[in-house]
């Protein structure tokens, strides 16, 4: 008999919990207890017998009223399953999500796209390439327009450094992460503690474009889990837009990857200017689900729609 139940963060085993996201064959790093742990405000779950499914529940509490949302630097998250996904064990879970949770606004991971009535599931799009190819293989995928500005790049002396300091690449992204966004400087130091855990792991890359002064012109954090490698918190500086230095990290990076069996995943995007970047590189689209659902009150409903 098969046994889903709703669980707290306490009483979540983290053991059990990180072998589950290890072993499971839609597994994502933002899944793994540590990494919720340190972007999520609060976390529940839902777990399927022991520990062959789980769904992580990240919320917040605002008005007396507790509502799912989706933690900074998490692209997705969902159920994760051992037993492998299909539709009825989507939809199990999704009706047992508590009532107790008037609202969500959540992304679900690639194989959680399926079609479950009473749940208006929406598709999101998101960029990865294969760095299975060698890298003159996948060089010769880069559309012309990206061939030329990695060549600006080098012609101006630009080169790689792959032991960038965090503390430099948040000083780059902060300011844009904020025009962009309302997240906090409290929420971007949270990654922090993500990057040190990952680091511990030999599951972090922190990369950087620098001119011939040294200056750092473009920059990201690689976290790597699952045969992915995901491009996350970039920094770039205006210095370094006329100059093709974020074209050139991520070619980099490729060079350096290529041939070792892993994916590229690029976090997005819905925006055309970035699907039209990342595509640039022979990236090509993974759909995935995501969840608004609006459970309030009438009188409060209307401030989410």
């Amino acid at each position: 008999m098969q046994q889903l139940r709703h669980i707290s963060r306490m009483e979540v085993n983290t053991d059990q919990w990180n072998d589950c996201i290890r072993q499971a064959p839609n597994g994502l790093i933002y899944a793994y207890s540590w990494y919720l742990d340190a972007m999520a405000d609060n976390w529940d779950a839902l777990v399927l017998n022991d520990y062959e499914a789980v769904m992580p529940l990240p919320w917040k509490q605002k008005w007396g009223i507790a509502y799912l949302y989706q933690p900074w630097f998490c692209a997705s998250l969902g159920v994760f399953a051992r037993c492998g996904m299909d539709a009825a064990l989507l939809s199990s879970f999704l009706q047992q999500i508590p009532a107790r949770f008037r609202y969500m606004d959540i992304y679900l991971n690639q194989q959680n796209l399926f079609a479950v009535e009473g749940f208006p599931l929406t598709q999101r799009v998101n960029y990865i390439l294969s760095l299975q190819p060698a890298y003159d293989d996948l060089r010769a995928m880069f559309r012309d327009n990206l061939k030329r500005n990695i060549r600006k790049a080098e012609s101006a002396g630009l080169y790689p450094d792959f032991s960038c300091s965090l503390d430099e690449i948040l000083r780059l992204s902060t300011p844009t992460l904020q025009q962009l966004s309302d997240i906090t400087i409290g929420e971007i130091d949270r990654f922090r503690e993500v990057f040190a855990k990952a680091t511990s792991l030999e599951q972090a890359m922190a990369a950087g474009i620098r001119s011939t002064q040294g200056e750092l012109l473009a920059s990201a954090v690689f976290l790597y889990s699952h045969h992915r490698w995901y491009y996350i918190v970039v920094g770039n500086h205006p210095n370094g837009k006329t100059n093709g230095a974020s074209h050139y990290l991520i070619d980099r990076f490729i060079a350096r990857q290529a041939g070792t069996g892993t994916w590229l995943d690029f976090e997005g995007s819905d925006i055309r200017n970035l699907a039209f970047f990342y595509s640039s590189f022979g990236a090509t689209e993974e759909r995935y689900a995501a969840l608004r659902m609006n459970r309030l009150p009438a009188l409060l409903r209307w401030l989410k729609e």
